[in-house]
């Protein structure tokens, strides 16, 4: 649990999370949940493991926490994706695609920086027909038909990159940001 001191807001995403089977995690026993360990103003957005909540530690001690809270409450081995509010408007400002069709736009978050050198091997893989460009904030798709149809998912960029990662469609990502502010 952590100390009632000052809070600050974070994004909270969590990997994999499916409504039936070994990732379930209700929405409603993940909420009370991450309010016994601390959190305030919990909220959590669709059943895929979006929530934002303010807490009074540092965004490292918040995925931390969060993971243990849901193995040990709900069961579950669960990646967990922290960011600030602002990082999270940077996500949509810094979109590559902006003027795209926001219904084939992915935003793909990792939870360590990927190193330079896979990420660099990464981008130079022909995507064609679909477009992969990367910011500091995120790795951004933009998907030539539907994203169930490209070979580019979350497990691809995971396996190519070995780090945790998590993939968030432009809704979700823009109203996890609306809920920032």
């Amino acid at each position: 649990m952590i100390a009632a001191t000052e809070r600050n807001s974070y994004v909270i995403l969590l990997r994999g999370v499916m409504p039936t089977g070994r990732n379930r995690v209700p929405m409603a026993q993940l909420r009370t949940a991450l309010i016994e360990a601390g959190l305030v103003g919990v909220r959590t957005y669709i059943q895929s493991g979006n929530v934002v909540a303010a807490a009074s530690c540092d965004a490292a001690t918040l995925e931390q926490l969060v993971h243990d809270t849901i193995r040990e409450k709900i069961g579950a081995e669960i990646a967990v994706i922290v960011r600030t509010p602002e990082e999270f408007r940077r996500i949509l400002a810094y979109n590559p695609f902006a003027d795209a069709d926001n219904s084939k736009l992915y935003f793909t978050l990792f939870q360590t920086p990927p190193d330079p050198a896979r990420l660099r091997e990464l981008l130079a893989i022909d995507c064609g027909p679909d477009a992969i460009r990367v910011t500091d904030y995120a790795l951004y798709t933009l998907y030539a038909t539907r994203h169930s149809d490209s070979r580019f998912t979350n497990n691809f960029f995971e396996s190519r990159l070995k780090v945790k990662a998590t993939t968030r469609n432009f809704n979700t990502i823009s109203k996890l940001v609306d809920w920032c502010d």
